[in-house]
């Protein structure tokens, strides 16, 4: 059903011009099935974000502006008047927006396609209606998809340079899965390994959704890259037999200070390979920095449903009356951190300075 062809899969796409869709590859159905899911209207976008069809925060980023095309489709089709129209517009992206807090680039993605067809401010919205926008709208978000594209190959470029011997450790899904691109954690795996470079990935399963296990693992053996899963549990025992050269994880917000969040248990590793002396390493686009904060407790945290934690896959494994605690992500300070691959480069060491010196290009 899935052949290896050793390219890297394609997450989101759209679908026609400007009358158009977006298509979805469904991560909740990997890696058993590879099914599409057409979405044609902005509840269908805001549900696929927020069941994790789509996850991952550049991939989420790209979904939300092709989202924001869909909206303005919906208020054209609504027959309103202009001004109730462009209201209705702005709502709906403004709910594509909100549909996820944490992972910052989804937020971002909106305000940018919004921004460059003069929607960021309401003098300026008040002046054109979303018939006008469809095709501006669809011009800014392609633009953003094919920009991740490009910002993932330099990750994977500046990465794999920086990459050094010994077996790789990762954790959750940062590949062509989670990006409009190669990816970014992901990308300076696959960079190297295309570089001539070998080793072995081992891919934390990343509970309670598993998207290491499913996501990852199926993304290098579509790539031909060995992998070996194992339980969240086991990452110390690993780092204590010094097989693992470094560890390399993803981002969903990253502050001026460089701490970072990421999927949950993405914490308890740097303090593990902290503690083991192995170098911990964040990949991730300058569009993932939040520099309006500085302290990651100020990063919100989305908490999910306890279904995921007490009946995962349908399959009941704790009692009833048990409650469960289900953070997405968790925040790891910038001090564990040994560097930050950007496509603007290597933010190491990782203080508010190099930051601001790595992301001052513009």
């Amino acid at each position: 059903m899935i052949i290896k062809d050793g390219t890297a899969p394609v997450s989101v796409r759209w679908v026609g011009g400007d009358d158009g869709h977006l298509e979805l590859l469904d991560q909740t159905r990997l890696p058993g099935e590879v099914v599409w899911v057409e979405c044609r209207d902005v509840p269908t976008v805001i549900e696929a974000i927020r069941s994790l069809r789509v996850r991952g925060a550049p991939a989420i980023g790209v979904a939300g502006g092709y989202g924001v095309v869909l909206a303005a489709a919906a208020a054209r089709q609504r027959n309103l008047a202009p001004r109730e129209a462009r209201d209705h517009f702005l709502a709906a992206a403004e709910a594509i927006a909100a549909a996820r807090p944490t992972a910052v680039n989804l937020r971002w993605a909106v305000e940018r396609v919004l921004r460059e067809v003069g929607l960021s401010s309401p003098p300026e919205a008040a002046s054109v209606t979303p018939a006008d926008l469809i095709g501006p709208l669809l011009r800014a978000a392609r633009e953003i998809h094919a920009e991740d594209r490009r910002l993932c190959s330099a990750i994977g470029r500046f990465g794999a340079d920086l990459l050094p011997e010994g077996d790789v450790l990762t954790h959750c899904n940062t590949g062509a899965l989670a990006t409009g691109g190669d990816g970014t954690a992901l990308a300076v795996i696959t960079t190297a390994w295309s570089d001539g470079r070998r080793f072995r990935v081992w891919a934390d399963e990343t509970r309670p959704l598993f998207q290491g296990a499913r996501l990852t693992a199926w993304e290098l053996v579509q790539r031909g890259i060995p992998v070996t899963v194992l339980c969240d549990s086991a990452a110390g025992h690993l780092l204590a037999t010094g097989r693992i050269g470094c560890c390399i994880v993803g981002a969903d917000r990253i502050t001026a200070g460089g701490d970072t969040a990421n999927k949950i248990g993405t914490y308890g590793l740097a303090v593990l390979a902290a503690a083991h002396g192995v170098p911990f390493y964040v990949a991730a686009p300058s569009s993932t920095f939040d520099l309006s904060i500085v302290d990651g407790t100020e990063i919100p945290i989305e908490h999910r449903g306890a279904a995921e934690i007490t009946s995962p896959w349908g399959t009941s494994i704790a009692p009833p009356e048990a409650e469960a605690f289900n953070p997405a992500f968790d925040v790891t300070p910038a001090r564990l951190i040994r560097g930050i691959i950007t496509e603007r480069g290597v933010i190491a060491p990782v203080t508010p300075d190099e930051v601001a010196r790595v992301l001052g290009g513009g």
